[in-house]
């Protein structure tokens, strides 16, 4: 990349300002607190239930699924003619029926390859293609505070309880060990995308944060995970968070449900079977000897709440890609269930489409390397509906009333943070 300023002294605000100002679709994505922008389409790629439409400079062509659609993916991508590129873009929950279950419909998964890519960090801001002058100065204006009390995350939800001692009882009876079930939280006003990241993200202490506009499909969210992590030399990694406590910022409260969390035998069972699950998934694409845990069951905050967390890695097998690192990780274990399959099928039954919550925004690289964030703590709007939605991981020792309670707490995460739009025709 070329460098166009130096020396930037929020790169957050500045990310977001550039953000505000460019035309979708566009991606920004957080990784290690640099900001890449990607922007414009040189090339884009969609799948649904039946193909693949895959779109560049020569035309469009449509693609029906095969044996292995996210090696078609793959193919689709390395043919672009260009020497380098990386893909950004989101995967809907609904790609794990596809991949587990051999069935699925709707918008699956969607990458683009950018016109232009904007990186913003500490020691400036850098470009890969054309930048449109008019992104290029730097914007410190001030942004507008959030509203206070404009969801209520404890609203009383009568059906997600009734689903939680369905699917308690479905678990007692020899169904999965693990279901996550998630409940919607609507939004009654449009709000101000960009606004809600910075106040967001000033808030929260993710793995990664993004915002996006792909003209159907716009989101702020601040991931607490990865799916996974691939580099260019075949590294993987993975880090589930299973187990959750509220953080209220009170030191000696969260101390006390730090130990509760680290007691809690409930939690210790939900993560440790997600961490074994985990490690069986790796197993099957990486070389056996290689998949090792490095961290097993540390307390990470996140915004609202605090997760017990652990990390597992391994190398690539000769012959395997980043891609069947994905297929293998996808859906995250802690957003979908144990075992997968009959976790996804059991969502589905109490569930609406979920779409991208719980799904990935990820980037590809032509190098091999992959990196997917599992799309948590996030506000959506499609349709012309504004959503906010959270889960909690069910097993057979849960009550409804704590998983509730779970979910209410990651909402947090997200719902004091929302910035109601401006009346239409008023820009910042």
């Amino acid at each position: 990349m070329t460098a166009i300023a130096q020396a930037v002294a929020d790169p957050l605000l500045v990310a977001a300002a550039v953000a505000r100002r460019a035309e979708p679709p566009y991606v920004l994505y957080e990784r290690g607190g640099r900001w890449v922008l990607a922007a414009g389409a040189h090339a884009r790629l969609r799948m649904d239930g039946t193909g693949i439409t895959w779109t560049t400079p020569a035309g469009r062509l449509v693609v029906p699924l095969g044996a292995d659609p996210l090696g078609q993916v793959a193919e689709l991508l390395a043919g672009t003619g260009l020497p380098t590129w990386r893909a950004y873009g989101w995967a809907a929950f609904e790609l794990a029926g596809l991949l587990h279950l051999g069935r699925a419909e709707g918008p699956l998964l969607d990458l683009v390859i950018p016109g232009y890519e904007l990186e913003i960090g500490p020691d400036g801001l850098h470009e890969r293609g054309a930048v449109p002058e008019g992104l290029r100065a730097v914007d410190d204006r001030p942004w507008p505070a959030p509203a206070a009390d404009l969801v209520d995350p404890e609203a009383p939800d009568d059906a997600y309880l009734a689903a939680v001692v369905e699917t308690v009882r479905d678990i007692r009876a020899g169904g999965p060990d693990k279901v996550i079930l998630s409940r919607v939280v609507p939004v009654p006003t449009e709000i101000d995308f960009p606004a809600t990241y910075v106040a967001g993200r000033r808030g929260n202490t993710p793995a990664r944060s993004f915002l996006l506009d792909l003209g159907d499909l716009r989101a702020a969210g601040f991931s607490p995970e990865t799916v996974v992590e691939v580099d260019a030399a075949g590294r993987v990694s993975t880090r589930p968070l299973a187990g959750t406590r509220a953080l209220v910022g009170d030191p000696a409260r969260d101390l006390v449900t730090r130990r509760e969390l680290l007691a809690d035998p409930k939690e210790i069972f939900e993560h440790a079977i997600s961490v074994k699950l985990a490690q069986d998934e790796l197993s099957g694409v990486c070389a056996p000897e290689s998949v090792r845990v490095e961290e097993f069951m540390t307390v990470r905050e996140r915004g609202s709440v605090q997760h017990l967390a652990s990390r597992v890695r391994g190398d690539l097998a000769p012959g395997r890609t980043a891609w069947d690192a994905f297929a293998a990780l996808f859906p995250s274990i802690t957003a979908s269930g144990i075992p997968k399959a009959a976790a996804v099928e059991a969502i589905a039954r109490h569930e609406p489409r979920r779409g991208l919550y719980s799904g990935a925004v990820l980037t590809v690289d032509s190098d091999g390397a992959l990196d997917a964030a599992l799309v948590l703590r996030t506000v959506f709007s499609s349709g012309g509906r504004t959503w906010l939605r959270a889960g909690a991981g069910v097993i057979a020792l849960s009550t409804p009333e704590r998983e509730w309670t779970e979910t209410c707490e990651k909402l947090r995460s997200i719902s004091r943070f929302l910035v109601p739009a401006e009346p239409k025709g008023v820009r910042r």
